[in-house]
């Protein structure tokens, strides 16, 4: 056989071909085993003495430094020693610790659009660092049809604002976009000048009343990344031009965990940066003090940038926002009650609108067992009925219910103790929504005055305000009509209220279980000073 110029033999030469069998080189000087750097394998301490004898086999002619590598690698091939690691032992994968993988970097991440006290021309824009980011930016501009709305965008200086969490200390920033056009599609990206997110899209509502969809999620809470993911995910995929999404409380379980608030901004991903949110706090987004008492966590100013339009003391807990014909208004069930209920009646006085969204965590209606909030329906239930709200979206009980439309004129009851609100009117009143997003699951209350529930099942629901109609779908995580209404507004102030038949079966457990104790995981430490 010829070699060429380059050194490529002219026809193929098969390994064992070049050397003798296993049994000859045994019989090659007194072979004996030692540990050799040559990847942590035994082989003949004498292969360099062996490489003279072996280099005669070889049909062509090479340096005494590739005639080694090639015997010491044939003869570790033919007694099976070659692997990766001696004895081929399995090294199972390590999780990544939650510090790491919740650690912040000068590239901007948890990027979030929050409504604006006016969406027609506002927003909050909020995004995290690592704490050496002195300074963020907000650029934007009008989207257009290619890229050139980057020649000339509009830049703000975002307020930064530090935060030690549980697993890294991280610089939060926040900026809010005023003066933009009504009804009108933008742009923007978040960074440090030099280190930029991507441009996220985003519009603006119309000053004039159009047809829109938004979404609607009870508690995410638990194995948020993992379970929730596919809910926002599919809510997205059904609903792909909502103009907002509401967070009836219990985003997470640890109010101060870091990788608790990292799961849930890894689960929207991009949808939290493009569709503006409207979060109220549930209990568990309440921390404990050194005392014992509650107070919000430390991530959610940090990290939303809302209305500040609510009572002292509850900016960006309790708020208030029109969009459209629809005026929406969050409320904090879990503090201050009487003076909101004070800020509730003179919103709903003097800022009336064609339709009325409420929501809060706690339920004015319980649909599990031995969880009734009396105080706070007896607080705020008389002004719904007073005032004709229509919708009151809810969190808190890890089940389904919906009720039909609900007014002030109602019989006592005995079960889940709702005096006074039992009465159904098809004509007047409010229909009340309890749901849950994520996976922690509860029983269903036995006496239930819900006209359509549900145990184990996992929803988000899909509201579209079409002028004098308000049309509501609670979906499965993978789509399925579970329930479904039409509400009409009639000329002459009533309301007609029409159930979907078009749904799949309802889904309850066939026997009571025991009930699963809420999460005890550990609280997260108070942390000093804050």
């Amino acid at each position: 056989m010829r070699i060429d110029e380059v050194g490529r033999s002219r026809s193929p030469v098969h390994p064992q071909a070049l050397v003798p069998s296993v049994p000859d080189w045994h019989q090659v000087g007194g072979f004996r085993r030692t540990r050799s750097a040559f990847n942590g394998f035994p082989f003949p301490c004498e292969v360099l003495a062996m490489t003279r004898s072996f280099h005669r086999f070889l049909p062509f002619s090479c340096g005494w430094p590739t005639c080694f590598c090639l015997l010491a690698m044939l003869w570790a091939s033919a007694h099976g020693s070659l692997s990766a690691h001696e004895g081929d032992h399995e090294h199972p994968a390590k999780p990544v610790a939650p510090a790491e993988a919740h650690r912040p970097s000068p590239l901007p991440d948890r990027v979030i659009l929050s409504i604006g006290d006016d969406p027609t021309n506002s927003c909050g824009i909020t995004w995290r660092t690592s704490s050496d980011v002195a300074h963020g930016f907000v650029e934007w501009a009008e989207a257009t049809h290619g890229p050139e709305f980057r020649l000339k965008p509009s830049r703000i200086e975002a307020t930064t604002s530090a935060l030690v969490t549980d697993l890294n200390p991280a610089h939060f920033h926040s900026a809010k976009l005023n003066d933009l056009k009504p009804a009108t599609p933008y742009v923007y990206r978040v960074g440090d000048g030099a280190n930029w997110s991507e441009w996220h899209p985003f519009e603006t509502a119309s000053q004039q009343p159009e047809s829109f969809q938004f979404l609607y999620f009870g508690d995410a809470q638990n194995d948020v990344l993992s379970l929730w993911s596919r809910v926002i995910r599919d809510a997205a995929r059904q609903a792909p031009k909502a103009r907002f999404m509401i967070h009836a409380g219990d985003l997470i379980n640890r109010p101060e965990s870091d990788a608790d608030w990292g799961e849930w901004f890894r689960a929207g991903s991009f949808l939290h940066a493009t569709i503006p949110s409207v979060p109220v706090p549930g209990n568990h987004e309440q921390a404990k003090n050194e005392d014992g008492s509650r107070r919000l966590s430390h991530h959610w100013r940090a990290q939303f940038t809302l209305p500040e339009n609510g009572p002292p003391g509850l900016e960006e807990t309790a708020y208030t926002f029109t969009y459209g014909n629809l005026r929406v208004i969050g409320l904090n069930s879990n503090e201050k009650i009487d003076e909101q209920t004070k800020w509730l009646e003179s919103v709903l006085q003097q800022q009336p609108a064609p339709w009325i969204v409420c929501t809060f965590h706690h339920p004015i209606f319980s649909t599990a067992k031995e969880r009734d909030n009396k105080a706070l329906r007896d607080a705020w239930k008389p002004l719904f009925d007073r005032y004709g709200v229509d919708l009151v979206l809810q969190g808190h009980d890890h089940t389904y219910g919906r009720t039909g439309l609900i007014d002030g004129n109602v019989p006592e009851t005995l079960s889940n103790v709702p005096i006074g609100v039992r009465h159904t009117d098809p004509q007047s009143g409010t229909v009340y929504v309890v749901s849950v997003s994520g996976p922690k699951m509860y029983n269903l209350a036995p006496d239930s005055i819900m006209e359509r529930s549900a145990e184990d099942t996992q929803l988000y629901q899909i509201i579209e305000i079409a002028g004098d109609q308000l049309r509501f779908e609670s979906r499965t995580a993978i789509g399925s009509l579970y329930d479904g209404f039409t509400l009409t507004k009639l000329p002459d102030g009533r309301k007609q209220f029409q159930p979907r038949t078009d749904v799949i079966p309802e889904r309850k457990r066939e026997k009571p279980q025991t009930q699963l104790p809420e999460s005890k995981a550990k609280e997260e430490p108070v942390l000093p000073g804050k």
